[in-house]
């Protein structure tokens, strides 16, 4: 066969491999701005042009592409460099924040745009819905995308000294609109090795047996581990700064699997082809156990106890009651609230399973270089991850090595929305690497991203409230259940956080709380934006909504009736957070926005006739950063050139911390951005950073990187007025160079003079910070939403957030944290659900059967900033990751509440759900839950039983 084809002008013969796509088929040829998302045409982030048609790379046949021209990302720009014009608007309008997706809305509008005038023209230019109906971004929102297409601009270049505050792009900028900003796996790495895993078809059951010889006899294999190969050692693969957090309740591989989709063995091959027949010749005998997927069934007497082999080092709260974390707590006496209550209101709210599907996927490759010094190798790991530190000092742990001898880097991360604050994929990798002596590669394909990896935790919420007639609240009790799955990770502290300022942002003299995180044999939960709040709170706001109307009282003149104030103390039962303060106050901005919006509103005459129209609000406070520590080392140093050096430890995936260190430190240096170059996410770079989690890239990070430049500053002009013999005091730090009261010397001949003065380290200094004391960030959400009777479609007219972000570092980047923010969580609002069937098995893992908001589904959000500046962030600003999440879902249920008159307690709320409700309604009949806790309870230790006995099953996989 003879094969030739020709990708951006560089002509290729190789022939692809039987079945190859085109994707993977351009990727082993280096062009690695065609990413892969999903493998199934679902996400467009490997859109290519072939012979100018925009095509999804992963479902076209590499065959297909002979004799035809493709064209990647990477050759849209000029030969001379020159971008495409398309590449220079998103890149003017910053339309990306991860920019995994952005090949794939560059290629797409290229094509479009080049259609336009011609014969092919379908106006698809006027109708981005349809015209991006193939591509999905999980980060933006859309609205910047949008931006982009239609020319807006709104980076600025603003002057030396004078970047914080502005709208600057993001220092990667022309690397992601150009195709080679470096991904975790857009690297060559000789002798490459694959990996794949088996994973088990069972919710519980032990090993008995693993026969691996067939699949060592497949040609290309060169191992296969079990349980047999991996460490005894427990551990969880939630990462934080104190490992006690977290419950020691998982190994490498495991002799007891706990769900569906849990791995069992690791084939490493030659190819990902030969791994994958590896796994398939794979024989396992298991014996099954009794299983529970109902967290309220698991706390049963007579339960499957999960981890019921475990002691207490593991820190399991209730080991034999499959209770992973709990606290019980109370304030005052909620029982004498009640009774002091002239109105009650009691409900209980179900939240579901949420997956992070940030478009890359989970993955890592580890492989060997040289020491410093050239004595032996070291490890490297290079991982889609949030926590290169933690991460390398847990695999130092469970593998007895000294940290010098690993270093865990990560490129620029495809998201991550904290389901990246996990260690999912390296301990395994890194079992293989340390085996074999060869480099390995695991990545999680689209569907082990569902059954492999972690969602968010569904919630079980039970909310008491009573007040009297003048609106005070006289006290709640909350009765949480968290479903942490099969294994502990971040279960106890998504549990503990969520009944934290969910209830402390409201006074009350009597407060009570009982809260369960519960082991069922379900695919494990983790780390998601807004940690256990978003959950609680969507009951909360619920429940303050549904007082109100019991009052008679406007629901915003209740909410400020009883929210805390400035500095007042934030009360919980769980206790008060002595290092979390107040330290600015906008909350009264945030609803003052919203009731401005309202009495200013007129999208309610957008709605078609005959539907019903309501308008809802919820709000929500959440600390700056999490408790107990997160550390943060930065270093700033001055070049020989003049430019200076920016290192710290954090990640970029999207949250734009590295362009708002960049602009602290031209702030602190007096100089432009374009002058300062980061390094971050290596182990190398610096001492240590705790992780780009719980919203701590800027007020943790960024304060580091702060305290590093002002302290560089100060040492420069100290030694160029002992250079110059000028007062400290009369030299001035400028772009380039300082004056000395009238001498300059440039920067590049300061450099010189102190080295020649042996006083190199005037040059550099460090900076730290702990991440105490905290502060507290609040947001509002408001929305008008319109209710077809008939058919159940909700149409949002109008969507308006406030955000109290302190001082605003860059409102561009900031204003599309909350869009993004807004955007996911109405995915999670309407209708995102990891569905899981009565064994616990995943059954949308895929994101044709999981929906993800796309272009068509996303309102454009109104975003307003509060006009504060808080007394401990660096420079006033507060973290705003995290927070827009959070009071979207209750603002969404109110105003459908307003509009249908049925209080929705269930997510999401899916147009099939809205309509059977209101058929119901129509009817007069009461609306009922979608499910019963105690018959469910029941009918799973019903279901458990029948199983009891071990039964021996071979599976040939």
């Amino acid at each position: 066969m003879s094969f030739r084809i020709e990708v951006n002008d560089q002509p290729f013969e190789a022939e692809p491999r039987a079945g190859q796509c085109l994707r993977t088929y351009l990727r082993d040829r280096g062009w690695f701005g065609v990413k892969k998302g999903c493998d199934a045409g679902d996400c467009g982030a490997c859109t290519v042009h072939v012979d100018g048609e925009p095509v999804h790379s992963c479902l076209y046949p590499a065959v297909r592409a002979a004799g035809r021209h493709v064209t990647t990302v990477e050759g849209l720009a000029s030969p001379e460099g020159e971008l495409h014009p398309v590449q220079r608007k998103f890149l003017d309008a910053q339309g990306f924040q991860c920019g995994f997706c952005t090949a794939g809305f560059l290629m797409t509008t290229a094509a479009i745009e080049a259609e336009q005038g011609t014969d092919r023209d379908d106006g698809k230019l006027d109708d981005l819905p349809r015209a991006f109906k193939g591509n999905i971004c999980r980060c933006t929102g859309y609205r910047a995308i949008e931006d982009a297409v239609r020319g807006v601009r709104h980076t600025e270049r603003p002057c030396a000294g004078k970047a914080v505050g502005k709208s600057l792009g993001a220092p990667a900028g022309p690397q992601v609109v150009t195709g080679t900003a470096r991904y975790t796996f857009d690297i060559e790495v000789p002798g490459l090795l694959h990996m794949k895993l088996l994973r088990s078809p069972h919710p519980h059951a032990r090993i008995l047996a693993i026969d691996t010889s067939a699949a060592l006899r497949i040609p290309g294999v060169h191992a296969v581990f079990t349980h047999e190969d991996a460490p005894e050692r427990l551990y969880s693969s939630a990462r934080h700064e104190h490992p006690t957090e977290d419950p020691d309740d998982t190994r490498v591989l495991d002799t007891v699997v706990r769900h569906v989709g849990q791995r069992v063995a690791a084939v490493v091959a030659d190819s990902e082809q030969a791994a994958e027949e590896g796994c398939r010749r794979i024989e396992v005998t298991y014996g099954q156990l009794p299983y529970v997927t109902d967290p309220e069934a698991a706390m049963l007497p007579g339960a499957p106890a999960l981890h019921g082999d475990k002691g207490p080092d593991a820190r399991i709260a209730r080991a034999e009651n499959n209770v992973a974390g709990e606290v019980h707590g109370e304030i005052g006496d909620v029982e004498q609230g009640f009774a002091e209550a002239d109105v009650e209101y009691e409900e209980t709210f179900r939240t579901q399973r949420v997956q992070h599907a940030s478009l890359e996927t989970h993955g890592c490759v580890a492989y060997f270089e040289p020491k410093e010094g050239g004595s032996g190798e070291r490890l490297t790991v290079r991982s889609s991850t949030q926590t290169p530190f933690l991460t390398r000092r847990a695999l130092c742990a469970l593998y007895d090595l000294p940290e010098d001898e690993v270093r865990v880097v990560a490129g620029r991360v495809g998201g991550g929305f904290g389901g990246k604050q996990e260690m999912l994929t390296e301990d395994i990798v890194t079992l293989a690497a340390l085996k074999l002596r060869r480099p390995v590669k695991l990545e999680y394909t689209r569907a082990e991203q569902f059954y492999g990896a972690t969602t968010r935790h569904p919630f079980r919420v039970t909310i008491r409230m009573g007040a009297r007639r003048d609106g005070t609240l006289t006290g709640f009790h909350f009765r949480v259940v968290s479903n942490t799955g099969a294994y502990g990770n971040h279960g106890p502290a998504v549990m503990f956080h969520s009944v934290g300022e969910s209830m402390a942002v409201y006074r009350a003299p009597h407060k009570k709380v009982d809260a369960y995180s519960v082991y069922t044999n379900c695919v494990p939960a983790g780390a998601f934006r807004g940690y256990g709040l978003g959950q609680v709170t969507f009951a909360v706001e619920s429940v303050m909504d549904e007082l109100a109307r019991r009052l008679g009282m406007d629901p915003l003149v209740f909410r400020e009736k009883n929210i805390i104030g400035p500095g007042e103390p934030m009360l919980s039962p769980i206790g008060e957070e002595e290092d979390l303060h107040i330290a600015s106050y906008g909350l009264d901005q945030c609803l003052s926005v919203v009731r401005t919006a309202i009495a200013e509103d007129t999208s309610a005459e957008q709605a078609p006739e005959g539907w019903l129209v309501g308008q809802g609000t919820g709000m929500a406070m959440i600390a700056t950063g999490p408790p107990g520590g997160h550390y943060a080392d930065a270093r700033v140093s001055l070049l020989g050139d003049g430019t200076y050096d920016v290192a710290v430890g954090t990640a970029e995936f999207g949250n734009g911390t590295t362009t708002v260190h960049q602009q602290i430190t031209a702030g602190a240096l007096n100089t432009t951005e374009d002058r300062i170059a980061i390094r971050q996410s290596d182990t190398d770079v610096v001492r240590h950073d705790t992780g780009a989690f719980g919203s701590a890239g800027t007020v943790v990070a960024g304060k580091a990187v702060l305290l590093a430049a002002s302290s560089l500053a100060e040492r420069l002009r100290t030694f160029a007025g002992r250079y110059t013999g000028v007062p400290r005091h009369l030299c001035v730090l400028g772009p380039e160079a300082v004056d000395c009261a009238g001498r300059v010397v440039v920067l590049k001949e300061l450099f010189e003079a102190a080295h020649a003065a042996g006083a190199a380290e005037e040059l550099a200094a460090d900076g730290h910070w702990g991440g105490s004391p905290r502060s507290v960030a609040f947001n509002a959400q408001w929305f008008r939403v319109a209710v077809d009777p008939g058919t159940g479609e909700i149409r949002i007219l109008r969507s308006v957030h406030a955000a109290d972000a302190g001082k605003v570092m860059n409102p561009m980047q900031c204003r599309g944290q909350v869009e993004g923010g807004v955007a996911q969580a109405l995915g999670a609002t309407l209708f995102e659900n990891v569905r899981i069937d009565e064994r616990g098995e995943v059954t949308t893992a895929a994101f044709r059967r999981y929906r993800l908001p796309q272009y068509a589904d996303v309102p454009r959000t109104e975003v307003h900033f509060m006009e504060t500046a808080d007394a401990i962030g660096p420079l006033g600003a507060k973290s705003m990751s995290e927070s827009p999440f959070n009071p979207v879902a209750p603002a969404f249920a109110n105003a459908l509440r307003d509009a249908t008159g049925i209080r929705f307690t269930e997510l999401p709320v899916t147009r099939d759900r809205v309509w059977l409700a209101l058929d119901r309604h129509a009817r007069g009949e009461q609306p009922r839950p979608s499910d019963d806790a105690t018959e469910e309870a029941m009918e799973s230790v019903v279901s458990s039983s029948q199983i009891r006995g071990e039964v021996s099953d071979k599976v040939r996989r």
